[in-house]
């Protein structure tokens, strides 16, 4: 009796320890699928740079030019939302936008962690760098820097909270060929993009610009 006790003890542990993984070995939670722990406020001005596939850009920002623009994208920055990631709409003579994860998950967890709109202070002239939005309040992760002087944009509420202020002629080089999205163009459709993240893009639209990382550095 004693042995047959013993044996299925030892069973019983052997069976416990097979069914789980060490603490060590499971893969890291990505901080990322938790918008709600990325609230920092963002210095009163601090520069991006952002290194790419075909070169590097700088941005700076200023807080008091759209202060919960800035707020937001100091924090997806410093969380590393936009590296790995393609620059997925580029509309010639107009603009230049990206901000879609690698991770469809992620973009999943971001998709309704809306702000409200911050009060137009700037025009969105050739360089500045805006959130895109989808109609009122709907700013999230996506943003655009401005090919050319599109101030039609100031009266639709689209605040510019930043400017290229090195590397312009990188931005003016990300690749266009594609073009816009349904239903105006043939281009990556960010439903898609949103929903299968990077594999999608590296697929279906190989050519597209990479931002490698973004990285903050105060001005």
């Amino acid at each position: 009796m004693r042995r047959q006790t013993l044996a299925l003890a030892v069973f019983a542990l052997l069976f416990g320890c097979g069914g789980s993984e060490p603490e060590e070995q499971r893969p890291a939670r990505n901080p990322l699928l938790r918008p709600e722990q990325f609230g920092e406020m963002a210095p009163a001005t601090f520069q991006v740079l952002f290194e790419t596939s075909v070169g590097d850009f700088l941005v700076e920002v200023h807080r008091d030019w759209a202060p919960l623009g800035a707020n937001r994208f100091y924090n997806l920055v410093a969380a590393g939302y936009y590296d790995d990631t393609r620059i997925y709409r580029v509309v010639g003579d107009f603009m230049a936008q990206f901000g879609l994860n690698a991770d469809p998950y992620v973009n999943q967890a971001w998709k309704t962690q809306f702000i409200i709109d911050d009060p137009v202070t700037q025009t969105n002239s050739r360089g500045a760098m805006t959130f895109a939005k989808g109609g009122l309040h709907t700013r999230t992760t996506e943003v655009f820097i401005n090919y050319r002087d599109n101030k039609m944009l100031d009266s639709d509420g689209f605040a510019p909270f930043g400017r290229v202020i090195e590397g312009m002629q990188v931005v003016d080089s990300f690749y266009a060929k594609y073009g816009d999205g349904p239903p105006r163009g043939d281009g990556p459709y960010a439903a898609m993009a949103q929903a299968r993240g990077n594999e999608y893009l590296d697929t279906d639209f190989p050519e597209l610009t990479r931002i490698i990382r973004a990285t903050i550095g105060i001005s």
